[in-house]
């Protein structure tokens, strides 16, 4: 060809192939029409889902869209500290929710939850020494809450019935202590962070973690849940009624009212101060013997403890020496498989249960009728002594009756078991509290969790709950 030939034939060439950047162009705006679209809509789901919190669900966790919007902007991250300063130790809760800033509505993304011993009423004659106990705990929740959003994070410490048990100058060495090493954290704190919890806040607290965990919050009355927790100086009851009669016939300081997600609630709750579980220890231990003097060299004999165990217990502060009875009462074991038979001396079950319901009736006067009806959750000791029984498994709890404790109490003050001593007239008095104090059925079903969905059942998220939309 010639030169010419060539040249035309190289123009026709590149004529040729000119569809080809129109093919790409319309490929990379299709592409780019598509991605605006897929935006456009994960902007309107974000949008709805953050208008109307998709509350057909009523879940508490935070998920996936909820994590979108954070990126998005329409959702931040904000954070809680509280000190749960309990009869039996300190415990550090650090929360991470997801916030919606439409409604201000929050998601639980996170928690921590750790323990130190003793409580801090144990320091009660070196405060000092009792609020350094705390360090520990706040270096932990420093761990959890970035250094940017420390400032802001609410931090507070409520002490429950260990503190309300001490000498009322007692208690506020101690916080007035722990105020001083609070205010020089790094975190957001007031004049009203430290301080001792009403057993009525504890209750409502208590509460709202159970049902917001369970995802009952905004349910019909009768579907939301009862939650009994039992700690170690005080014990709670509280619910929201569903028969009027518990209205008409409850006493005005077991009523409350709280607005909770655009609802007036009214429940019933009520703490019974010194009917925790080492606080009612406590008063059966002494109710043969109330002039026992623990500086003494006298034993405190009591018939919920094996003649075979001699042991020290130390509560807020003084060691008791403790044993069974001089006279026990024996049971003939049978021998089996060539073992000779056996005469056991027990604790008395009969004996030990009379006593705990006197302990109980001292205080629970009146329950509502339909309680009888309700769905119990029980937590706290409720769980921890059935775990250590067998009764439920102890990761993924379970549903305990009224009977089979008082089976597992009956079954346990028969042997004697020096690693848990106690372990009779725990048992007994659960039991007792149950059927005796609040007038449930053998055969009603209790649920025992200590942890929902991975997050601790404590009053500590119903009080986070109310700092973050309330203030300090």
């Amino acid at each position: 060809r010639s030169g010419a030939e060539m040249g035309a034939a190289g123009v026709q060439g590149v004529g040729k192939s000119s569809p080809a950047p129109a093919a790409h162009y319309r490929l990379c705006m299709m592409l780019l029409y598509t991605l605006a679209i897929s935006l456009a809509m994960l902007l309107i789901v974000v949008s709805v889902h953050n208008v109307w919190l998709l509350k057909g669900s009523n879940s508490h966790a935070a998920g996936i869209l909820d994590k979108l919007s954070v990126a998005l902007g329409v959702q931040e991250r904000v954070y809680a500290v509280v000190i749960d300063a309990g009869s039996t130790g300190s415990r550090v809760l650090a929360f991470t929710f997801l916030k919606s800033l439409s409604d201000n509505s929050l998601r639980l993304e996170s928690q921590l939850w750790h323990e130190v011993k003793p409580g801090l009423s144990s320091y009660a004659e070196d405060s000092i020494k009792g609020a350094a106990s705390l360090t520990p705990l706040l270096e932990l929740a420093y761990e959890r809450v970035p250094v940017a959003a420390r400032a802001s994070t609410p931090l507070v410490l409520k002490a429950t019935a260990g503190l309300r048990l001490l000498e009322p100058n007692q208690a506020q060495a101690l916080l007035t202590e722990v105020d001083a090493v609070l205010q020089a954290s790094e975190f957001l704190t007031t004049e009203n962070s430290v301080g001792i919890m009403d057993g009525k806040d504890e209750g409502i607290f208590s509460w709202f973690t159970v049902n917001y965990l369970m995802d009952r919050i905004g349910s019909q009355p009768s579907e939301t849940l009862v939650a009994l927790d039992l700690g170690g100086g005080s014990t709670q009851i509280t619910f929201v009624p569903a028969d009027p009669q518990t209205v008409a016939q409850a006493e005005p300081h077991q009523l409350s009212s709280i607005s909770l997600m655009s609802q007036e609630l009214h429940l019933f709750t009520h703490s019974f101060l010194g009917l925790g579980l080492m606080a009612a220890r406590k008063d059966v231990l002494l109710y043969l013997n109330p002039f026992y003097d623990p500086s003494g060299s006298e034993l405190l004999r009591s018939p919920c403890i094996n003649p075979t165990i001699d042991t020290n217990w130390e509560y807020s502060g003084v060691t008791y020496h403790i044993t069974g009875l001089s006279k026990p009462k024996y049971r003939d074991i049978k021998g089996q498989a060539g073992r000779l038979g056996e005469h056991r001396p027990i604790a008395d079950y009969e004996g030990c249960l009379k006593i705990c319901v006197e302990v109980i009736k001292k205080q629970v006067t009146h329950v509502p009728e339909e309680l009888k009806r309700r769905e119990v959750i029980a937590f706290s000791y409720f769980f921890d002594r059935a775990t250590e029984r067998g009764l439920i498994d102890p990761y993924k709890g379970g549903v305990v009756t009224v009977n089979e404790f008082a089976q597992a109490a009956k079954q346990t003050c028969d042997v004697p078991n020096a690693e848990q001593p106690f372990a009779c007239l725990d048992l007994t008095f659960i039991a007792a509290f149950l059927h005796n104090g609040y007038k449930l059925k053998p055969n009603a079903p209790i649920k025992l969790y200590k942890k929902i969905d991975g997050y601790e059942l404590s009053w500590g998220l119903g009080l986070a709950f109310h700092i973050i939309n309330n203030g300090i």
